[in-house]
């Protein structure tokens, strides 16, 4: 079956959290059984962006957990601008107002990573299915917001002045 990468990753912590997995090939067998064909390289960095760690309990070899998500957890750079160029679309401002876009259904996913992110210039974020309003701070304003978060999307000539 053809997942798309978030609904992989989503199938992928669901088996983490359901059984002990030991090594990234018994993960690639375990998906595989559920029907879901992933390569070791795919499942090595799906573990690193969901955040998966390697736990031992007591007597027991060490096994992959996904630590819960609390929502003042930082996003690294790194992953917030893969997030933005993965799922942003489209950016627009007015004021003191950013509008991104994203595919139906995406716009939760961006929402998170940038409430977790931690950006002083961002005061909050409203999520809809597919469209997320970011509030910019006064001291950055609308439109520089709207230039970095472009920026970090790829998407750096599609924001106007």
């Amino acid at each position: 079956m053809t997942l798309s990468k978030a609904q992989r990753q989503h199938r992928l912590a669901q088996i983490v959290a359901q059984h002990p997995v030991t090594s990234q090939a018994q993960l690639v067998r375990l998906l595989a059984e559920a029907g879901v064909r992933a390569t070791q390289a795919t499942v090595s960095r799906d573990l690193e962006e969901i955040g998966a760690v390697k736990v031992r309990a007591a007597g027991s070899e060490p096994v992959y957990a996904v630590p819960d998500l609390p929502k003042d957890r930082v996003v690294p750079g790194d992953h917030l601008r893969r997030v933005l160029g993965d799922w942003v679309v489209e950016v627009g401002v007015s004021a003191n107002l950013v509008v991104l876009r994203t595919p139906p259904g995406s716009a939760h996913v961006v929402a998170s990573a940038l409430d977790r992110a931690g950006l002083e210039e961002i005061v909050g974020t409203v999520a809809g299915d597919d469209t997320i309003l970011v509030v910019a701070g006064e001291r950055v304003g609308g439109a520089e917001l709207a230039r970095r978060l472009a920026d970090l999307a790829g998407l750096r000539a599609s924001v106007g002045s």
